[in-house]
């Protein structure tokens, strides 16, 4: 049987925001069940969010929920062991419903289950975590959490050009090591924007920052002057930053 891939929304929910003063901020849950998992891959495993940020996995292998990133080194946010014994028997139900999904052929049979639902009483039980559960676990976590998901990193920016068909030059503005994910880039000449040939996606990097890039075209006897902008909540006005011919400039960005 090949691997069948599920987020059950309904059980664990979307992401619960809750406003506070720096907020908002969000608690997620993304849940993977495999119908045939092959070797070396759970069968069932889950991951919680804080924000975009990881901050604790559990798998059917290893029957272990552990924190993740700076969340290894704050004790008392949650009983880890009480988490894994949680995470399994929603393994254990979710993989029994994805049995029966996957039998199904005709829509009364899914009607079927769906008054079995309501009967046995897991859609009630399923709207009290959503709405109850849920917005009580984030506002515990955020006694633990709020001086990570507060932080403001200024991005660092760095330029490279390159030649290309057509006599064309292509000119790369670089943002990274900046957090939290939304930022603005985007070239002017001479103070008036130009269009853009390409805005890289916000990536995540290995410590937790983000990385995005903005590029344009020109000809490549064009020596500007061309200006690269940032916007970012960590500064208090953008940052601009020339780039000069011959010179591949960066700089690094002020809160």
């Amino acid at each position: 049987m090949l691997p069948f891939l599920l987020s059950p929304l309904l059980v664990l929910g979307p992401a619960v925001p809750q406003e506070t003063h720096h907020g908002p901020y969000s608690l997620t849950f993304h849940s993977i069940g495999m119908s045939g998992p092959e070797a070396g891959f759970p069968s069932f495993q889950a991951t919680g969010y804080l924000n975009d940020r990881a901050f604790f996995h559990y798998d059917s292998e290893s029957g272990k929920a552990e924190p993740r990133g700076p969340w290894r080194q704050v004790e008392g946010m949650e009983d880890w062991e009480e988490v894994s014994k949680r995470q399994k028997a929603r393994g254990d139900f979710f993989l029994k419903n994805l049995k029966e999904i996957m039998g199904y052929y005709k829509d009364r049979v899914a009607l079927k289950t769906k008054l079995k639902w309501e009967t046995e009483g897991s859609v009630q039980r399923a709207k009290a975590y959503l709405e109850e559960e849920c917005p009580r676990m984030l506002q515990n976590y955020l006694q633990y959490s709020k001086t990570f998901l507060d932080r403001q990193d200024a991005p660092s920016v760095s330029f490279t050009s390159q030649v290309g068909p057509g006599n064309l030059k292509t000119l790369k503005c670089l943002a990274y090591n900046f957090y939290p994910q939304p930022v603005s880039m985007y070239w002017t000449q001479a103070g008036s924007a130009v269009e853009t040939d390409e805005w890289g996606a916000i990536v995540p990097s290995e410590d937790g920052t983000y990385h995005s890039w903005v590029t344009v075209k020109v000809p490549s006897s064009d020596t500007g002057p061309y200006s690269c902008h940032v916007q970012h909540s960590s500064l208090a006005q953008p940052l601009i930053v020339p780039w000069n011919e011959g010179q591949e400039a960066g700089a690094v960005g002020t809160s």
